[in-house]
């Protein structure tokens, strides 16, 4: 039986070829983004560099961001943090929000860019305003700390929830904080456990930890020590630090001594499923 080839990718489009030879940037940028992920040609870096870096130079923004994540990265070019943030800079200038998310990281780090806290922030709340996730997380972090502006929970929580609602899991663990605390937002378990279990089903372990807590205590929802147990046993084989896992460990074995062992073994399993779901092993 002959061994399967891989086909021939069709090739780009010879009138898109022809116009992005002719200096067009939106089309160099087309052609750029076939080689970065191997569509209609064999994936290939340095040409992806090759087109994006015709476009950026032509000012277009987004080849700009895309040139800088490939300097950022070292895809078909060697690292270089200063070029990366060169390009970044470009883009970010143009108001596109993934540069700007990606400078305020070269900034809040001093990658490519002398570590300055204030210029971070600066760039982040430009990605923020436009939508991006990670970059309102760091800006409700930033209010919820006091770093570089004056410490505002009712700010931070503001911006916590418009990444939470955006799927982000540090946010929707920290507005479950806010929420249990009354931090920003009025005292209440109820909202407090349902932004931690949002972000418990994706993996966040702090998440995971305060859940179990609050099935353990009956605080926002009803009490329930198979639950606590399960999502202590989670949280405890995750990414905590070990002085956190060490209590963890602990409220579980007491969540553990009040169910059956046929209700303990069944949480176990559970907890064991959920690894295997998550492509992790307790």
């Amino acid at each position: 039986m002959q061994a399967q080839t891989q086909a021939q990718p069709k090739g780009i489009d010879p009138a898109l070829l022809a116009k992005a030879k002719a200096g067009d940037a939106a089309s160099q940028s087309v052609v750029a983004y076939a080689y970065l992920k191997g569509e209609g040609v064999w994936q290939d870096y340095a040409q992806a560099v090759l087109w994006f870096r015709k476009a950026a130079e032509q000012g277009d923004a987004g080849a700009q961001e895309e040139l800088g994540f490939l300097y950022d990265t070292g895809l078909g070019v060697p690292p270089d943090y200063a070029q990366a943030a060169a390009w970044y800079r470009k883009a970010a200038e143009q108001g596109n929000a993934k540069a700007q998310n990606g400078l305020g990281y070269f900034y809040y780090i001093g990658l490519g860019v002398p570590q300055d806290y204030t210029q971070a922030l600066v760039w982040y709340r430009k990605a923020a305003e436009q939508g991006v996730a990670g970059a309102q997380e760091i800006l409700g972090s930033s209010y919820a700390l006091g770093q570089v502006v004056p410490q505002d929970y009712t700010q931070a929580a503001v911006w916590y929830r418009k990444a939470a609602e955006q799927g982000d899991d540090e946010a929707q663990s920290r507005l479950g904080y806010f929420y249990f605390s009354g931090h920003g937002v009025p005292q209440d378990y109820t909202q407090a456990a349902a932004w931690l279990r949002k972000a418990a089903e994706q993996g966040e372990a702090r998440a995971q930890d305060a859940l179990g807590s609050l099935y353990y205590e009956g605080w926002g929802v009803p009490q329930d020590f198979a639950e606590a147990y399960f999502w202590l046993d989670v949280a405890a084989a995750g990414k905590l630090d070990a002085s956190h896992t060490e209590q963890t460990a602990k409220i579980r074995d007491e969540a553990a001594s009040h169910l059956t062992p046929a209700d303990l073994s069944r949480e176990q399993e559970r907890a064991r499923k959920w690894f295997e779901a998550h492509q992790a092993k307790p």
